[in-house]
């Protein structure tokens, strides 16, 4: 469980970083949490939006996805498995976060948490990380998935080969 790899991505619009999250989302299940990182305007929301959208797309369902920004977490049922979408910029101590629900939702849910640096040290181990960071170019962005968990491992090289 303590290989830690990681997989270096660039895209260079938008619809292609979408593109990415759409292809990472269909293969989340119970228990898969991923943790997005990066500046304001790096791509986090886009990147959830475009996941949870396509998820649901998949359902046959088409329905907003708002950021959580200050409901902090919007859930959306998929027949087999809840997705919960956490923002957690406003949250002040990582303990919050068990307030919200989150330590449960980690065990049994697709957890997909901007500004996850916010959960400090309760940080699930086995998480993939995906920090965003901007280009020179204003569409273009860095995608670095990293992770502590093996099992992450052929499911992001996959991303690659896409």
């Amino acid at each position: 469980m303590s290989d830690r790899f990681q997989l270096s991505l660039t895209v260079h619009s938008p619809d292609a970083t979408a593109q990415i999250a759409m292809r990472l989302g269909e293969g989340l299940g119970a228990g898969d949490v991923l943790l997005l990182h990066g500046p304001v305007g790096a791509g986090k929301s886009l990147f959830a939006r475009a996941l949870i959208q396509s998820r649901l797309a998949a359902l046959g369902r088409w329905e907003d996805v708002p950021s959580p920004s200050f409901t902090l977490v919007q859930t959306y049922d998929l027949e087999d498995v809840t997705l919960w979408h956490a923002d957690l910029y406003r949250l002040g101590d990582p303990q919050e976060y068990i307030e919200l629900g989150l330590d449960d939702a980690f065990e049994d849910a697709i957890c997909v948490i901007e500004w996850a640096d916010r959960l400090g040290p309760l940080i699930p181990p086995g998480a993939l990380h995906l920090t965003l960071t901007p280009g020179k170019s204003a569409d273009t962005r860095h995608l670095l998935f990293h992770s502590r968990n093996s099992a992450w491992r052929a499911r992001i090289a996959a991303l690659e080969e896409g």
